[in-house]
C-alpha cells in the first residue's frame, strides 16, 4: 500500500511540475510576445510550416472545431499576421503568414528559447542529453505514436 501512495505522490509531483512549466513557457510571458497566446503561437507556427494550408487543415490537425479556428484566424488576419490568398471559398482560402506575422512568431520563439536557455545554461552536456532523453521517453510513454499529437515533433516554432 505504501508503494502505491509513493507512486501516486510522484505522479502528482510530475504533473504539477509540467503544469507550472507549461504555464511559464506559454501564458506567463504573453505581454512580451505582443499578446500571443499559446493558441495563436501554435496557429502561426502551423501556417508557417504549411503555407497554403486552409482552416479545415488546421481544424483536423489540432482536433478542434472549424469555428474555433475561424475565430482565431479572424484575429490573426485583423492583427496583420496572416493573409488569406484567393481561392475557391468552398474549399477555404489558402493561408500564409505575412512578413509581420513571421516576425511576431520569430520573436516569440526567440524569447521562449531564451527562457529555456536560461534554465539550462549551467548544465553540462551529459545533464542536457539525459534531460532530453527523459523528456522523449516520457512523451513516448504517454503518446506512443512516432510524432507528437499535433505533428510538431522537433519544431520549436509552435
Amino acid at each position: 500500500m505504501q508503494h502505491n501512495r509513493q507512486s501516486a505522490d510522484g505522479v502528482a509531483r510530475v504533473y504539477e511540475e509540467f503544469v507550472l512549466l507549461v504555464r511559464f513557457l506559454t501564458s506567463g510571458a504573453r505581454a512580451q510576445d505582443s499578446g500571443l497566446s499559446l493558441v495563436q503561437h501554435s496557429l502561426l507556427g502551423f501556417i508557417s510550416r504549411n503555407p497554403g494550408c486552409r482552416a479545415t487543415d488546421i481544424s483536423e490537425v489540432f482536433g478542434v472545431h472549424r469555428s474555433t479556428v475561424s475565430r482565431q484566424l479572424r484575429h490573426a488576419v485583423d492583427a496583420g499576421w496572416v493573409e488569406a490568398e484567393s481561392g475557391p471559398a468552398r474549399a477555404g482560402h489558402p493561408l500564409r503568414l505575412t512578413d509581420h506575422g513571421a516576425a511576431v512568431l520569430e520573436g516569440a520563439v526567440m524569447r521562449r528559447l531564451d527562457d529555456v536557455r536560461s534554465g539550462i545554461d549551467r548544465w553540462d552536456q551529459d545533464d542536457l542529453d539525459r534531460f532530453v532523453h527523459l523528456l522523449r521517453r516520457f512523451r513516448t510513454g504517454v503518446y506512443s505514436d512516432d510524432r507528437t499529437p499535433d505533428q510538431n515533433d522537433g519544431d520549436c516554432s509552435a
